[in-house]
């Protein structure tokens, strides 16, 4: 059986959820990796359970399949303000704890420490006085930690230093491939 990954990130949220997993799955099988995306597929159910309810049946639906993959291959792009997605976070953090291969990708090519710039500038701070580290990484260093000392490598990037579309998919590939790499498995046949 090839290696199941948790397709973690904020890509569930997106318009055509749905067909943007479809893609994200067909290029992991493409280079022998089993895709599960943490789609939420039961929505009539969901719809009429109380949303106190349905938020933990999500929760614990998500959690399940975690337990059943064997590494993470988390969209870190940042989502809503200059960081990853708090929940894609506590996936990677998961993975991590469990010591299972974390490998992640940003099609944010603009690093942490200008993002965060960028959003202050934007949006006041109301701690001014408090530095946001640096250090010429992609996101937080403890994202950026994470995914290096999971996987042995660093988050992805675009190659050309240019941002992406957050629903771009070259980036993610490219990730796709080194985990496929990291993993030992051989190239699938076109």
């Amino acid at each position: 059986m090839p290696p199941r990954a948790y397709l973690a990130g904020p890509d569930v949220f997106l318009p055509e959820a749905r067909a943007h997993a479809r893609r994200k799955v067909e290029i992991c099988a493409r280079h022998g990796i089993l895709g599960r995306p943490p789609l939420n597929e039961d929505v009539a159910s969901l719809a009429g359970m109380a949303e106190a309810e349905a938020w933990l049946a999500i929760f614990r639906k998500d959690l399940a399949m975690m337990e059943e993959c064997d590494l993470v291959i988390a969209n870190l792009t940042p989502f809503r303000g200059a960081s990853a997605d708090a929940g894609t976070l506590v996936e990677l953090g998961w993975f991590l704890g469990r010591g299972r291969p974390v490998f992640g990708y940003s099609n944010s090519a603009i690093l942490f420490a200008e993002r965060s710039r960028r959003q202050v500038a934007a949006i006041p701070d109301p701690v001014p006085d408090l530095s946001v580290e640096g250090f010429g990484l992609p996101d937080n260093l403890m994202v950026a930690g994470a995914v290096l000392d999971g996987g042995g490598h660093p988050l992805v990037l675009p190659p050309d230093g240019r941002d992406r579309p957050f629903d771009a998919l070259d980036v993610f590939e490219r990730c796709v491939a080194l985990a496929a790499r990291t993993l030992g498995l051989a190239p699938a046949a076109d």
